[in-house]
C-alpha cells in the first residue's frame, strides 16, 4: 500500500494506492498526526510521499519513517519520466509537478494542459516528455476576498449557481464580474493553446474544478485526482 500526503494552501489530502488504484481518500483543513492514526489504523503502508506548498510540519517525516519503509519527499529534485524546463525549478510548486506528472501517467507522449482550479489557478504545459512551464493567476476565491477587503463597500461575493450578466445589484456584479471572468480566462488559455499545438488533451481538476467544468466552452477531461495520481507515480517512480 503507498500513502499520499499532498498539504495545499487550503486543505491537506491524503489518499491510499493500491498499485494505480486509488482505494481510500480524505480531506482536512485542521491536519494533525492524530488524523493519520486513526484513519489508517490496521493498514500497512510500503511506501509514502509528501508533497507541500508550504513548510513540512516536522512531525510528518518522522511519523512516516518509523513504520514506512520508503518515504519520499517531493521536489524539483525527484526522478520524474519528463524534463523540466523552468528556469527557476526550485520555485515551482510541488503540487503542480504531481499534476504534470498525473498527466504524463495517463498521456504519454501527448500535449496536455492541465488546469487547477484550487486557491490559485494554474496553467502548466506539457509537451511530450517536457513540461514547458506555465501560468499562475489568483483563484475565485482569492478574487472574491480582493474586491472585498481592497474597496470601501463591495461586498463578500461567494461561488453561486445563478446570477445575471450583466447584475443587477452590487453583490451579484461581484459574483457575475468574478465567475465570468474566470471563465473567460479559462476559455481563452485553451483557444490559444488549442491554436498553437496538435492535438491538445485539457485537463480539468481543483476544489473548483467540478463548478467550472460545466461553464467551459471546449472539451475538457475533469480529474479530480491528477494530483494523487501523479504523486503515487512518482513515488512509484523513485522507489525503483
Amino acid at each position: 500500500m503507498n500513502l499520499i500526503i499532498d498539504i495545499g494552501n487550503s486543505a491537506t489530502k491524503l489518499a491510499v494506492f493500491d498499485g494505480s488504484r486509488k482505494v481510500d481518500s480524505f480531506k482536512s483543513h485542521q491536519f494533525k498526526c492524530e488524523q493519520i492514526e486513526k484513519k489508517f489504523a490496521g493498514l500497512t503502508f510500503t511506501k509514502a510521499i509528501i508533497s507541500s506548498v508550504k513548510d513540512l510540519p516536522p512531525f510528518i517525516y518522522d511519523l512516516l519513517t518509523v513504520n514506512i519503509p520508503f518515504v519520499h519527499i517531493v521536489s524539483n529534485r525527484s526522478k520524474l519520466p519528463f524534463r523540466i524546463e523552468y528556469e527557476t525549478p526550485e520555485t515551482l510548486g510541488t503540487d503542480r509537478i504531481a499534476a504534470v506528472a498525473g498527466a504524463y501517467s495517463h498521456f504519454p507522449g501527448k500535449n496536455v494542459l492541465v488546469i487547477d482550479a484550487g486557491t490559485a489557478i494554474t496553467y502548466d504545459f506539457l509537451s511530450g516528455k517536457v513540461y514547458r512551464g506555465g501560468n499562475i493567476s489568483p483563484g475565485i476565491n482569492i478574487r472574491f476576498r480582493a474586491l472585498h477587503r481592497y474597496t470601501g463597500k463591495l461586498p463578500m461575493g461567494s461561488i453561486s449557481e445563478e446570477f445575471r450578466s450583466p447584475a443587477r445589484n452590487s453583490l451579484e456584479a461581484v459574483t457575475a464580474g468574478v465567475i465570468t471572468g474566470v471563465v473567460y480566462e479559462i476559455n481563452e488559455y485553451i483557444r490559444t493553446f488549442e491554436k498553437e499545438q496538435n492535438d491538445l488533451k485539457v485537463i480539468l481538476t481543483g476544489g473548483d474544478g467540478e463548478y467550472l467544468r460545466g461553464r467551459i466552452a471546449h472539451e475538457i477531461t475533469c480529474m479530480p485526482d491528477i494530483v494523487a495520481d501523479g504523486l503515487n507515480y512518482i513515488l512509484e517512480y523513485n522507489a525503483k
